[in-house]
């Protein structure tokens, strides 16, 4: 299940991303978007987008145009770890998404990953924070990581809240 530091570095990801892609013609989506692998298999990124020279997707339905972009937030659990480091990176490889994204909150890394020509991803960017100006695929996009990592310690620093008590409204 998605927590506040995921959704956090999701709906960083979407702003960022949007602010750039946008003005350009391109388009950015949430985790929402279904996208048809196989015939009878489909995946939910955490972002996706097309970049302003690719093929629109379809306005309804399951999309069976693969993104130029797809990103995926790393989650904590070894299992959920392991579909977004090894089953994610075939299955998009095989569907054909040329840009997979790893965003590791814990470790405090992006790895950027290419489709190469015989099928498979090849890293061509592994970042530990800092800003990024060269981001490969993504001409004139700028990725202040440390910006980001500072939000998610901000939100990691916080006190946790009690939960509410029962409000007038709730007595009877």
């Amino acid at each position: 299940m998605p927590d506040c530091v995921h959704e956090l570095a999701v709906a960083w990801l979407i702003h960022t991303l949007r602010a750039w892609l946008i003005p350009r013609g391109g388009f950015v989506f949430g985790s929402e978007v279904k996208y048809a692998l196989k015939p009878r298999r489909g995946r939910k990124s955490d972002v996706s987008a097309f970049l302003p020279t690719s093929r629109r997707p379809p306005a309804r339905g399951a999309v069976g145009i693969p993104p130029d972009l797809m990103v995926e937030i790393v989650s904590p659990s070894p299992r959920d770890s392991r579909r977004d480091r090894v089953e994610k990176l075939e299955e998009y490889a095989a569907f054909g998404v040329r840009w997979y994204w790893l965003l590791d909150p814990q470790l405090r890394t992006l790895e950027i990953h290419e489709l190469a020509r015989g099928g498979l991803y090849q890293r061509r960017l592994t970042a530990p924070g800092g800003v990024l100006r060269e981001v490969p695929g993504c001409e004139g996009l700028t990725l202040d990581l440390d910006a980001l990592f500072r939000e998610l310690d901000r939100l990691d620093a916080t006190e946790p809240q009690e939960p509410p008590q029962g409000s007038a409204d709730d007595e009877a």
